[in-house]
Protein backbone atom coordinates (compact mmCIF):
# COMPACT_ATOMS: atom_id res chain seq x y z
CA UNK A 1 0.00 0.00 0.00
CA UNK A 2 2.70 2.05 0.56
CA UNK A 3 3.56 2.56 -3.32
CA UNK A 4 0.00 3.61 -4.04
CA UNK A 5 0.85 6.90 -3.33
CA UNK A 6 3.75 7.56 -5.61
CA UNK A 7 2.05 4.93 -8.27
CA UNK A 8 -1.00 7.44 -8.55
CA UNK A 9 1.32 10.13 -9.27
CA UNK A 10 3.06 8.31 -11.53
CA UNK A 11 0.16 8.02 -13.63
CA UNK A 12 -0.41 11.66 -13.27
CA UNK A 13 2.50 12.53 -14.66
CA UNK A 14 2.50 9.94 -17.21
CA UNK A 15 -1.19 10.89 -18.68
CA UNK A 16 0.42 14.47 -18.95
CA UNK A 17 2.91 13.06 -20.77
CA UNK A 18 0.58 11.75 -23.03
CA UNK A 19 -1.24 14.60 -23.83
CA UNK A 20 2.11 15.60 -25.65
CA UNK A 21 1.97 12.70 -28.12
CA UNK A 22 2.27 13.80 -31.64
CA UNK A 23 -1.31 12.68 -33.04
CA UNK A 24 -2.80 13.98 -30.43
CA UNK A 25 -1.17 17.64 -30.52
CA UNK A 26 -2.05 17.71 -34.42
CA UNK A 27 -5.78 16.69 -34.03
CA UNK A 28 -6.25 19.29 -31.45
CA UNK A 29 -5.04 22.31 -33.51
CA UNK A 30 -6.75 20.99 -36.30
CA UNK A 31 -9.62 22.33 -34.09
CA UNK A 32 -8.24 24.59 -31.46
CA UNK A 33 -7.19 27.56 -34.50
CA UNK A 34 -10.38 28.47 -34.92
CA UNK A 35 -10.69 29.89 -31.24
CA UNK A 36 -10.46 33.44 -30.40
CA UNK A 37 -9.90 33.03 -26.76
CA UNK A 38 -7.55 31.45 -24.61
CA UNK A 39 -10.09 30.32 -22.15
CA UNK A 40 -12.48 28.60 -25.05
CA UNK A 41 -9.54 27.15 -25.82
CA UNK A 42 -8.82 24.94 -22.71
CA UNK A 43 -12.20 23.92 -22.86
CA UNK A 44 -11.37 22.19 -26.06
CA UNK A 45 -8.29 20.58 -24.64
CA UNK A 46 -10.21 19.41 -21.31
CA UNK A 47 -13.27 18.11 -23.82
CA UNK A 48 -10.68 16.13 -25.65
CA UNK A 49 -9.55 14.90 -22.32
CA UNK A 50 -12.85 13.59 -21.24
CA UNK A 51 -13.84 11.73 -24.78
CA UNK A 52 -9.94 10.48 -24.18
CA UNK A 53 -10.57 9.30 -20.41
CA UNK A 54 -14.32 8.03 -21.10
CA UNK A 55 -12.72 5.14 -23.67
CA UNK A 56 -9.34 4.61 -21.76
CA UNK A 57 -11.63 3.82 -18.32
CA UNK A 58 -14.55 1.56 -20.20
CA UNK A 59 -12.16 -0.28 -22.57
CA UNK A 60 -9.11 -0.73 -20.20
CA UNK A 61 -11.59 -1.47 -17.45
CA UNK A 62 -12.76 -4.17 -19.41
CA UNK A 63 -9.15 -5.39 -19.62
CA UNK A 64 -8.32 -5.14 -15.67
CA UNK A 65 -12.44 -6.36 -14.68
CA UNK A 66 -12.42 -9.62 -17.81
CA UNK A 67 -8.65 -10.12 -17.77
CA UNK A 68 -9.44 -9.51 -21.50
CA UNK A 69 -6.50 -9.53 -23.56
CA UNK A 70 -5.86 -7.83 -26.87
CA UNK A 71 -5.36 -9.37 -29.96
CA UNK A 72 -2.78 -7.65 -32.00
CA UNK A 73 -5.29 -6.86 -35.03
CA UNK A 74 -7.43 -5.45 -32.59
CA UNK A 75 -5.03 -3.01 -31.47
CA UNK A 76 -3.72 -2.29 -34.81
CA UNK A 77 -7.49 -1.48 -35.68
CA UNK A 78 -7.98 0.55 -33.15
CA UNK A 79 -5.08 2.61 -33.99
CA UNK A 80 -6.14 3.13 -37.69
CA UNK A 81 -9.00 4.80 -36.54
CA UNK A 82 -6.74 7.62 -35.29
CA UNK A 83 -5.12 7.90 -38.63
CA UNK A 84 -8.73 8.12 -40.27
CA UNK A 85 -10.08 10.40 -38.03
CA UNK A 86 -6.61 12.69 -38.58
CA UNK A 87 -7.40 12.45 -42.09
CA UNK A 88 -10.68 13.79 -41.68
CA UNK A 89 -10.07 16.62 -39.85
CA UNK A 90 -7.36 17.76 -41.98
CA UNK A 91 -9.77 17.08 -45.16
CA UNK A 92 -12.40 19.37 -42.79
CA UNK A 93 -9.64 22.21 -41.99
CA UNK A 94 -8.91 22.31 -46.10
CA UNK A 95 -11.91 22.36 -47.31
CA UNK A 96 -13.83 24.84 -44.68
CA UNK A 97 -14.21 28.30 -45.48
CA UNK A 98 -16.18 28.79 -42.37
CA UNK A 99 -15.64 32.67 -40.93
CA UNK A 100 -12.87 32.37 -38.11
CA UNK A 101 -15.77 33.94 -35.48
CA UNK A 102 -17.55 30.41 -36.15
CA UNK A 103 -15.98 28.44 -32.68
CA UNK A 104 -15.45 24.68 -33.44
CA UNK A 105 -18.49 22.38 -32.94
CA UNK A 106 -18.24 21.57 -28.99
CA UNK A 107 -18.69 18.13 -29.08
CA UNK A 108 -16.08 18.01 -32.21
CA UNK A 109 -13.35 17.43 -29.50
CA UNK A 110 -15.10 14.97 -27.15
CA UNK A 111 -15.77 12.52 -30.25
CA UNK A 112 -11.93 13.00 -31.36
CA UNK A 113 -11.26 12.16 -27.88
CA UNK A 114 -12.82 8.76 -28.01
CA UNK A 115 -11.61 7.64 -30.96
CA UNK A 116 -7.91 8.70 -29.37
CA UNK A 117 -8.39 6.72 -26.35
CA UNK A 118 -9.16 3.68 -28.28
CA UNK A 119 -5.53 3.76 -29.48
CA UNK A 120 -4.35 4.46 -25.99
CA UNK A 121 -6.34 2.31 -23.66
CA UNK A 122 -4.37 -0.73 -24.15
CA UNK A 123 -1.26 0.90 -23.40
CA UNK A 124 -2.64 2.77 -20.33
CA UNK A 125 -3.69 -0.53 -19.30
CA UNK A 126 -0.89 -2.32 -19.60
CA UNK A 127 1.24 0.35 -17.71
CA UNK A 128 -0.39 -0.64 -14.56
CA UNK A 129 -1.02 -4.62 -14.79
CA UNK A 130 2.14 -5.79 -13.60
CA UNK A 131 2.79 -2.85 -10.74
CA UNK A 132 -1.23 -3.07 -8.98
CA UNK A 133 -2.52 -6.27 -8.81
CA UNK A 134 -5.74 -4.93 -6.58
CA UNK A 135 -8.73 -4.54 -9.44
CA UNK A 136 -10.29 -1.44 -7.57
CA UNK A 137 -6.57 0.40 -7.42
CA UNK A 138 -5.77 -0.54 -10.77
CA UNK A 139 -9.32 1.07 -12.04
CA UNK A 140 -8.53 4.61 -9.68
CA UNK A 141 -5.06 4.34 -11.57
CA UNK A 142 -6.98 4.62 -14.74
CA UNK A 143 -8.75 7.53 -13.66
CA UNK A 144 -6.03 9.63 -12.53
CA UNK A 145 -4.14 8.68 -15.36
CA UNK A 146 -7.01 10.43 -17.33
CA UNK A 147 -7.21 13.46 -15.17
CA UNK A 148 -3.23 13.72 -15.45
CA UNK A 149 -4.20 13.79 -19.93
CA UNK A 150 -7.19 15.80 -19.42
CA UNK A 151 -5.06 18.70 -17.28
CA UNK A 152 -1.82 18.42 -19.78
CA UNK A 153 -4.19 18.48 -23.33
CA UNK A 154 -5.45 21.75 -21.78
CA UNK A 155 -2.28 23.06 -21.30
CA UNK A 156 -1.51 22.31 -24.39
CA UNK A 157 -4.37 23.80 -25.99
CA UNK A 158 -3.86 27.02 -24.93
CA UNK A 159 -0.34 26.94 -25.82
CA UNK A 160 -1.32 25.97 -29.20
CA UNK A 161 -4.25 29.02 -29.44
CA UNK A 162 -2.41 31.90 -27.90
CA UNK A 163 -0.52 32.75 -31.07
CA UNK A 164 -2.84 31.70 -33.25
CA UNK A 165 -5.81 34.19 -31.16
CA UNK A 166 -2.95 36.85 -31.23
CA UNK A 167 -2.37 36.86 -35.05
CA UNK A 168 -5.96 36.10 -35.73
CA UNK A 169 -7.14 39.31 -33.68
CA UNK A 170 -4.90 41.38 -36.40
CA UNK A 171 -4.39 39.41 -39.55
CA UNK A 172 -7.36 37.21 -40.55
CA UNK A 173 -5.46 35.98 -43.82
CA UNK A 174 -2.99 34.86 -41.64
CA UNK A 175 -5.12 32.84 -39.52
CA UNK A 176 -6.40 30.86 -42.35
CA UNK A 177 -3.30 30.05 -43.20
CA UNK A 178 -2.59 28.41 -40.43
CA UNK A 179 -5.74 26.75 -40.55
CA UNK A 180 -4.44 25.24 -43.57
CA UNK A 181 -1.61 24.40 -42.54
CA UNK A 182 -2.83 22.37 -39.57
CA UNK A 183 -5.31 20.94 -42.11
CA UNK A 184 -2.31 19.73 -44.40
CA UNK A 185 -0.14 18.52 -41.71
CA UNK A 186 -3.20 16.29 -39.96
CA UNK A 187 -4.21 15.29 -43.83
CA UNK A 188 0.12 13.66 -44.20
CA UNK A 189 0.66 12.94 -40.73
CA UNK A 190 -2.56 10.27 -40.73
CA UNK A 191 -2.08 8.74 -44.04
CA UNK A 192 1.37 8.78 -42.96
CA UNK A 193 0.35 6.83 -39.93
CA UNK A 194 -2.39 4.73 -41.86
CA UNK A 195 0.41 3.60 -44.15
CA UNK A 196 2.66 2.70 -41.22
CA UNK A 197 -0.28 1.01 -39.10
CA UNK A 198 -1.57 -0.83 -42.49
CA UNK A 199 1.81 -2.34 -44.13
CA UNK A 200 4.62 -1.73 -41.39
CA UNK A 201 2.94 -3.20 -38.17
CA UNK A 202 0.96 -5.66 -40.68
CA UNK A 203 -3.20 -4.58 -40.35
CA UNK A 204 -3.44 -5.23 -44.21
CA UNK A 205 -0.97 -7.88 -44.41
CA UNK A 206 -0.34 -11.38 -42.60
CA UNK A 207 2.58 -10.75 -40.35
CA UNK A 208 1.28 -8.26 -37.55
CA UNK A 209 3.93 -6.33 -35.52
CA UNK A 210 1.54 -4.90 -32.55
CA UNK A 211 3.21 -2.75 -29.93
CA UNK A 212 0.76 -0.39 -27.99
CA UNK A 213 1.23 3.32 -28.21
Amino acid sequence: MRGIPIAFLVSLLLGMRHATDADHIIAVTTIVNRERSAWRSSRIGVMWGLGHTLTIFLIGGAIILFKLAVAPRVGLSMEFCVALMLMVLGVLNLTSHTPIADAAPQLRPFFVGIVHGMAGSAAATLLILPLIDDTRWALVYLCVFGLGTIAGMAMITVAIAAPAVYVGQRLAGLQRGIRFASGAVSLVFGAYLGYRIGFVDGLFTGQTNWKPL
